[in-house]
Order: structure tokens, then C-alpha cells, then sequence
């Protein structure tokens, strides 16, 4: 079953990477008692992710937060030390937290994993975005084709 809007996210911890190295963060404190913007890629240093995805929300995240936006999270199947490359790589420090799925159970949990064995990737996240309100979806971008067409930042702007 696939997490719809209304829906609460499941309990999970991801791991982020801190100055004190890496850490467990859960759903219960990165979204309770806040509006964040989630987005999820199928993987870090992928060129649609890099190029097109990520970027979008770097650019976006002080015009995000001017609309009432606690926190911009982006989270993939990859683990904690390539998303905290990735992160530094991209600019992200200040605007976007990096999570790792590193397993891929978030994505499982809410429906949106996909296989993508046949690109030599496994099984990773579905790309989507989401605008989610004290641990409940407001809003839920599922992308169903290749790219970015409907999950970027600028749809997440049009929604807030």
C-alpha cells in the first residue's frame, strides 16, 4: 500500500551525518510539531538527482522557508557517508538536511520503492516529494515517468 495524503509517516530512523559524526534521527523529530518539504531521489551523485532535483531545492530553500517551511529533507537509499558527500558536494549545508535510507525500508514503508535492478542500481526510492504537516502528508508528488516533472521545488512552491 502506498502512503497517500492524510496519512501519517511511519516510525523510522535515519541516519544523518553531524559534526559528531554520524547520527540516528527519527520521524518523530524531524516532522513533529513542524511543516518540512520531504523529497526522495533513487540515488545520490545520479545525474537526473544532481543535476535536476537537488539543485531545485538548494535554490529554493530560503523561498520555501519564507512560506512557513521548518525544514527541507532529502532522503535515498544510499548510505550515510555517500549522502554526506553528496550534501557538501551540492551546497546543501544550512539548506537541506541529507538522511540515508540506507536499507531502502523507508522507501518500503511508504509504498514508493522500485526496482531498478535492471539499471545495476537494486532496489532504491521511487522520486518524489511531499509537503508534510506535524508527521502528516499535505501533499504527495509521485513521479511516473523518468525526471523531474513533477516532484521539484517549484511544484512544492505552487502548493504551499
Amino acid at each position: 500500500m502506498t502512503i497517500k495524503i492524510g496519512d501519517k509517516l511511519p516510525d523510522f530512523e535515519f541516519t544523518t551525518m553531524t559534526t559528531d559524526g554520524a547520527q540516528k534521527l527519527s520521524t518523530e523529530k524531524i516532522f513533529a510539531g513542524r511543516k518540512v518539504v520531504l523529497f526522495a531521489v533513487p540515488g545520490a551523485f545520479t545525474p537526473t538527482c544532481s543535476m535536476n532535483h537537488l539543485p531545485g531545492f538548494v535554490k529554493n530553500a530560503d523561498a520555501l522557508r519564507k512560506k512557513g517551511v521548518d525544514a527541507v529533507v532529502c532522503v535515498a537509499v544510499n548510505d550515510v557517508h555517500v549522502m554526506n558527500a553528496w550534501g557538501k558536494h551540492s551546497n546543501c549545508d544550512g539548506k537541506v538536511t541529507m538522511l540515508a535510507d540506507g536499507n531502502g525500508d523507508f522507501a518500503r514503508k511508504l509504498g514508493l520503492e522500485v526496482d531498478l535492478a535492471g539499471a545495476g542500481m537494486g532496489k532504491r526510492s521511487r522520486r518524489y516529494s511531499m509537503i508534510v504537516d506535524d508527521g502528516v502528508v499535505k501533499s504527495l508528488n509521485v513521479e511516473d515517468k523518468p525526471g523531474v516533472n513533477v516532484s521539484g521545488a517549484e511544484t512544492v512552491l505552487e502548493q504551499l
